[in-house]
């Protein structure tokens, strides 16, 4: 079988689409933990480790895209697929267990990965992700996160950066900073603030339990941070993560994902935010992205933001 490793443009939505049949080959919850202390992936010793994705959906040397003519457009899927094993405690159910100081090693150790990668002129963009819990597909259950070394800018982080770039040229402020400081103003969806930090859910969130995190004052990357402002970062994102965590009977499931600007350059109009997609409704049932949201891009809300952000609050206040 011949490898295809490569990035496929969408000129319809413009969007990069990520091509890797390696991952047909990927183990679906195999019986025996790969990053559990002493495996021959992790070794031993160890609080936080980073290892290569054996199943990657880019590579440091891909093969030859299948095309390039228009409109069947692609590129080399050249980067890195990296696992970033968060804890050697198998047996924790989520990254905000392991308690501020634990979340701490986490960032510093995606801060330090950031700065490598930002000297890989290969590299244009790097996105850190988790997912968490079976209903988005979670294959191994062991405490840890992703982060994809990608030629391309995420199209989802480029549109956003284009949204804050007009708005800078018109007036010459930051788009992320005046919604922040206006849903800071409002108060009725802000979850939790600590000393650097804020985190709310979007007036117009899609997901239930949405939740965005930033920096009180303009802060373009997490490379820029110094460990007092990361520390409060891994305060704000553990009583976050804790608060989704005991809302309901059972922990929310989520996807949380680092938006960055692109690892060279400066962009005094965009500035670093985490956001976390908690999947259940209010009503404790899982939210589907289905008719109108995949067939017509539209999320619907069966509830309100202004009541998952006072239900989520109130548990992080009650129980974290």
């Amino acid at each position: 079988m011949r490898r295809v490793i490569e990035l496929r443009w969408d000129p319809i939505l413009e969007e990069w689409v990520a091509v890797s049949n390696i991952r047909e080959e990927r183990p679906w919850r195999p019986s025996g933990c790969p990053f559990c202390p002493g495996s021959p992936e992790t070794g031993s010793g160890w609080s936080v480790v980073v290892l290569e994705n054996r199943f990657p959906m880019l590579v440091p040397e891909p093969p030859e895209p299948t095309s390039r003519r228009w409109p069947f457009i692609a590129v080399p899927g050249r980067g890195r697929c990296l696992v970033i094993v968060e804890t050697p405690e198998h047996s924790l159910d989520d990254l905000s267990d392991l308690g501020v100081d634990g979340v701490l090693r986490v960032l510093e150790r995606v801060r330090s990965v950031l700065e490598e990668l930002s000297r890989d002129e290969g590299v244009v963009y790097a996105l850190w992700f988790r997912n968490k819990g079976e209903e988005v597909g979670v294959s191994l259950t062991h405490p840890h996160s992703q982060l994809y070394a990608m030629p391309v800018i995420p199209s989802k982080v480029l549109r956003e950066m284009r949204s804050c770039y007009r708005y800078w040229l018109e007036k010459r402020r930051c788009l992320l900073c005046e919604v922040r400081d206006a849903e800071l103003r409002e108060g009725t969806r802000i979850v939790y603030r600590s000393t650097d930090f804020v985190a709310y859910v979007p007036f117009w969130a899609r997901w239930p339990f949405e939740v965005h995190i930033h920096p009180l004052k303009h802060v373009q990357s997490v490379r820029g941070m110094d460990r007092g402002t990361l520390e409060s970062l891994a305060e704000c994102l553990t009583k976050v993560l804790c608060g989704l965590k005991n809302l309901f009977e059972k922990p929310m499931p989520y996807v949380m994902a680092l938006h960055e600007p692109p690892l060279r350059g400066e962009y005094p109009w965009y500035h670093t935010h985490i956001e976390v997609y908690g999947m259940y409704r209010v009503s404790g049932r899982l939210k589907y992205a289905a008719g109108a949201e995949l067939g017509g891009g539209v999320f619907t809300y069966d509830s309100t933001p202004e009541r998952a952000a006072e239900m989520l609050r109130r548990c992080i206040e009650s129980r974290c």
